[in-house]
């Protein structure tokens, strides 16, 4: 078994005492007076896309308001950067602030010492950290009461679709699909009438596909897990996966490759495609003068609502020494600011967290005009549900079960129901 460090026991400690006021952890400095460099890990600056280029210019403008304050980054991708915190901390090399993704936030708070951020800031500093931030995106990082990850870059699951192909099956693009009865029935229109493939979810790629799954999951009444007991695999879970697997069957969901299904939908080879709303500025680019691009909510199951889950990133400080702490807070509320939000949207694609800026004609109003496709993405926001991270040291192996189980179960030969209870039965032995 792998061990853990000293404070990773000491975080740890503080996680398991109800009413524990976190005293363990060191409050930040009043105030910077000297030159100091942190570090930030970020996956964004790791991919070659508007992402990294907006995270650059974000930094510049932090730099040049905060002159005191040098960031140096590390550009890790969204997969390795676990890996990568662990290893430079091994070799003494103690990160500052960085961007993860929140399926790994119970581990960064009890094995990683991500900083509690109403320790480190104070009432005072936590408050001018989070006012204006919408409440649910701030309570997914919290464990216990305090909030280990700062609401980042968030987008939610929507069904994207190709208008042109649903004039061409006979469909109204003005009145998508609200269902899942209604995905399949459109879909099955689009593959009848048109020779290409009618959906597809991202639900089943090999990084971040479990975001998606959830959300279906939990749209139909289903759980990930109960405590640490899995419940992936009971009664609503499973319909929901039969669910997809019946549109495999009978051609509606088509058969692409899970590693890159966007890239047929961005080519105007597939009718609808359920995923991450971070994908809106690069399809509206494929979809530029070729076809026209629409979007809608999640589909529900029947009369139940929706439970879109967030897809995206949180910031954490791990800083020990005061002043760097006080630096990191201040990179971490400037780009959660009016100001970078504004650019996370506007650029990146991600959704605004801070819902004043979305019509303010000095901020994002103007982009928000000439894009009305965020709006169905901003809607969702009132029911944000969290993409559930799993306890334990094994988390990512037991949580790469569920999602082998769920994408084997919709697009293998097996039975759904005894690949999904046998894959809950493994995973679970992992569980703490």
């Amino acid at each position: 078994m792998r061990k853990r460090t000293f404070l990773g026991l000491a975080v740890a400690a503080v996680l398991g005492a109800a009413g524990t006021t976190g005293a363990a952890h060191a409050e930040m400095a009043a105030e910077i007076t000297k030159p100091v460099t942190i570090t930030f890990y970020n996956y964004n600056l790791a991919t070659a896309s508007a992402g990294a280029d907006a995270t650059r210019e974000m930094i510049a403008k932090f730099e040049q308001e905060n002159p005191l304050i040098k960031v140096k980054t590390v550009g890790v991708p969204s997969n390795d950067i676990i890996t990568r915190l662990q290893a430079d901390m091994a070799a003494g090399m103690q990160p500052d602030v960085a961007q993860l993704v929140f399926r790994d936030l119970i581990y960064l708070a009890s094995d990683l010492g991500a900083q509690p951020l109403e320790d480190m800031a104070g009432a005072k500093g936590y408050a001018a950290l989070t006012d204006g931030l919408i409440p649910r995106g701030v309570d997914l990082g919290k464990i216990n009461g305090k909030t280990y990850g700062l609401a980042y870059t968030f987008s939610t699951p929507i069904l994207y679709y190709n208008a042109d192909l649903f004039r061409k099956a006979g469909l109204d693009p003005e009145t998508p699909p609200k269902t899942w009865a209604e995905v399949k029935t459109a879909a099955e229109a689009i593959v009848a009438k048109t020779g290409v493939d009618g959906f597809f979810p991202g639900a089943y790629g090999p990084t971040d596909g479990t975001f998606v799954y959830q959300a279906i999951l939990m749209s139909n009444g289903g759980k990930v897990r109960d405590g640490n007991t899995l419940t992936f695999a009971d009664k609503n879970g499973i319909e929901a996966v039969q669910m997809l697997r019946d549109m495999v069957d009978s051609g509606a969901h088509a058969r692409l490759d899970p590693a890159n299904p966007q890239e047929a939908f961005a080519a105007g080879r597939l009718g609808m495609y359920l995923y991450t709303s971070a994908l809106q500025n690069s399809l509206s680019k494929s979809a530029d003068g070729k076809w026209e691009l629409r979007v809608t909510g999640m589909p529900a199951f029947g009369t139940k609502p929706t439970a879109p889950t967030n897809s995206g990133s949180a910031l954490y400080a791990f800083s020990q020494d005061p002043v760097k702490q006080r630096a990191a807070y201040e990179l971490m509320k400037f780009l959660t600011s009016d100001y970078g939000y504004t650019i996370i949207t506007s650029k990146i694609g991600y959704l605004p967290l801070r819902l004043n800026i979305v019509d303010d004609p000095k901020l994002l109003g103007p982009w928000t005009a000439t894009h009305p496709l965020i709006r169905p993405n901003l809607e969702q926001l009132s029911r944000l549900t969290p993409n559930v991270a799993f306890p334990g040291p094994n988390y990512r192996q037991a949580e790469a079960m569920m999602k082998e189980a769920v994408s084997e179960a919709v697009l293998g030969p097996n039975d759904v129901v005894k690949t999904l209870t046998e894959a809950q039965a493994n995973a679970q032995a992992l569980m703490p």
